[in-house]
């Protein structure tokens, strides 16, 4: 005051002027914040981008195969020179330990590299190994500021370690799989520090994490591979077992056969010649019944080979199941009286057809009456009903034995599986009479169950099989009624180097009439063979020189032996024995020891009545022969 106007819109149109300058360049000064705050975030998105996309790559790389020194080097090749100059990676594996790859840039600018493979902590100085054991043991990345004198203590150590002397940082990183330390990974530079920034040390841990889990994942393979190995060389070692376990069992049968043969043939012998004194009965009847004992326990054994590998072939046929038990019965009868036990049979009243081998069904109920006998106390009870219900038919064999403990029911049709047993082994067996049970059945298509309230409270064995819709007649004769041995005599020549066994097979066949001379080996056989024109050869399988297989085939090559009826008496009985035999031309295979009358029988067929003329013809040559021979 006083107020000039002049003066005083010069001075408002200088403030004026004033604010529209501020309020301009702070909306620049604004502009430019939100640009760069922009370009900030772009640039740390890329960032996380190309991180994202290098764990990706590493992820991809690590995966593609499982070998652990592929791993290892696709790692060490990854990080130099994208994420350092110098790498090494240490595993610390059970069974490869200290496995140590290097990798380093030879030039600053990256674009050569050496890799080096070394084991174990050769070529490093002691003190990086020092932190290595530092990180693994706190679990935790430890960064070393390298000096002139750790540059010079590196060049102290092995020459054949590419080490980078201008490094001046390393980054030791442990490589943890759940609570098991795998080992560690450093990264070297030369640049000071501070190397990494913390998004850095981020992706290097999480690099660090996800090589674990591929190296944890080629130690598993490499274990598997291992326990794969292991496995099927004990599979092998198992097999090359069982193969001379079966080899063994083969021979065993064939030697244990041979002395039991004589002993039945001379029970035989005995039964037809012996006067009827009490003692001498008991003491043959005794023979009979423990060799026939013996000869069970063999087929048994040798059963339970054959099942297991897969070598019986079953004969099929329509079998009724009475007929099955009856012969079952018949089988186990006479253990079942000598212990006195009271047995009790329920069958259907209508007949029930299976489709199966009649002899094995008969034995599978004879194995199960037999092993309710032998741990049943004498005079104790034993029940047999089989019945029909939805075209399944059903064996039980009940009695009120020892029982069968909980720990040993669920194993109790394994093979050699027994309960506990007195030191007199009263029960006496293998322990494979169930074990043929179940195998023969389960060939059946059928199945067996087993039950017992415990120890003392006796036992339940159910065996279920498949029944027939409509059944037909059994055509095949049972072994009652195959046909006696016919009225005539033949001429049979014995040829077995185990003299007892051609003897008493000789004494038997005499006293049923027919004329028999016995050989020890093939060459001798053939021999008399010329001059007494057999019409039966007995013949074993191993003798000695020539094979009973040789004999066999030679006898068939001659045109005047080409009628003759050739025997397989052996103890080979498996069924490629078997099958060689047929080749062989034998018309018959028996194993030893057999029933004597089983020989009669085929005899019996072989010289019919109608055969008479043929019988005298062979007379008349055998008479020349003779006469030929003498002069």
């Amino acid at each position: 005051s006083p107020v000039v106007p002049e003066v005083l819109r010069s001075k408002v149109m200088v403030f004026v002027q004033l604010f529209q300058m501020q309020r301009r360049t702070r909306f620049l000064a604004e502009q430019r914040v939100a640009y760069v705050q922009a370009k900030v975030a772009r640039e740390a998105a890329e960032e996380t981008t190309r991180r994202s996309n290098f764990l990706s790559r590493a992820s991809r790389e690590l995966s593609t195969s499982l070998d652990l020194n592929a791993s290892m080097r696709r790692l060490v090749e990854l990080i130099v020179p994208q994420l350092a100059q110098f790498a090494v990676l240490l595993i610390d594996m059970d069974d490869e330990p200290n496995v140590m790859l290097v990798r380093a840039c030879a030039e600053d600018d990256g674009h050569s590299s050496t890799t080096q493979v070394l084991r174990p902590y050769a070529g490093l100085p002691a003190f990086v190994l020092q932190a290595f054991d530092r990180a693994i043991q706190e679990g935790r990345s430890i960064e070393l500021t390298l000096t002139a004198n750790d540059s010079e203590a590196a060049s102290r150590a092995d020459s054949d370690v590419s080490w980078r002397h201008d490094l001046k940082t390393l980054l030791i990183v442990p490589m943890h799989s759940g609570e098991r330390s795998l080992g560690v990974l450093a990264f070297g530079n030369i640049l000071a520090p501070p190397a990494y920034t913390p998004p850095d040390l981020a992706t290097i841990e999480e690099l660090a994490s996800r090589a674990a889990i591929a190296f944890e994942n080629a130690r598993l393979y490499r274990s598997l591979q291992g326990e794969i190995v292991k496995s099927r060389q004990a599979e092998e070692r198992l097999q090359d077992s069982n193969r001379r376990k079966d080899e063994f069992l083969a021979m065993l049968s064939h030697e244990l056969r041979n002395p039991l043969a004589p002993i039945r043939n001379a029970v035989e012998v005995i039964r037809r010649v012996a006067p009827p004194e009490p003692s001498l009965t008991w003491a043959r009847d005794v023979v009979d019944r423990q060799v026939s004992h013996l000869a069970r326990l063999i087929e048994e054994l040798l059963d339970v080979s054959r099942i297991s590998q897969g070598k019986i072939s079953l004969r099929k046929e329509a079998v009724e199941l009475s007929q099955i038990i009856a012969h079952g019965i018949e089988t186990a009868r006479p253990l079942i009286e000598a212990r006195g036990h009271k047995l009790t049979v329920n069958t259907p009243a209508s007949p029930v057809w299976l489709m199966g081998d009649f002899a094995r069904l008969a034995q599978v109920v004879a194995n199960l009456l037999n092993n309710a006998a032998k741990y049943t106390p004498d005079g104790g009870i034993i029940e047999l009903e089989s019945s029909l219900s939805n075209d399944e038919a059903t064996i039980a064999v009940r009695d009120n034995g020892i029982g069968i403990s909980p720990n040993l029911l669920p194993r109790i049709f394994e093979l050699f599986a027994q309960g506990e047993r007195s030191l007199d082994r009263s029960q006496g067996g293998l322990g494979v009479g169930l074990t043929l049970v179940r195998r023969l059945v389960e060939q059946h298509q059928g199945h067996v169950l087993a039950a017992s309230d415990g120890d003392g409270k006796g036992a339940e064995i159910k065996v279920f099989l498949p029944c027939m819709r409509s059944g037909v007649a059994r055509t095949t004769l049972s072994a009652t009624e195959r046909p006696q041995a016919a009225c005539g005599s033949a001429r049979v020549l014995v040829i077995d180097d185990n003299a007892d066994t051609a003897e008493s097979v000789a004494v038997f066949l005499r006293l049923e009439g027919h004329e028999v001379i016995a050989a020890a080996d093939g060459l001798h056989a053939l021999t008399m063979a010329r001059s007494f024109l057999p019409d039966v050869a007995i013949i074993d399988i191993g003798l000695p020189g020539l094979s009973g297989y040789e004999v066999a085939s030679r006898l068939r090559a001659t045109p005047e032996y080409r009628n003759m009826l050739l025997v397989a008496l052996t103890g080979y009985g498996q069924k490629e024995d078997q099958q060689l035999a047929s080749q062989a031309g034998f018309d018959h295979h028996f194993v030893k020891p057999m029933n004597p009358q089983e020989i009669l029988n085929v005899i019996a067929s072989h010289i019919a009545p109608d055969d008479g003329a043929t019988l005298y013809k062979k007379n008349e040559l055998c008479e020349t022969a003779q006469l030929k021979s003498a002069s």
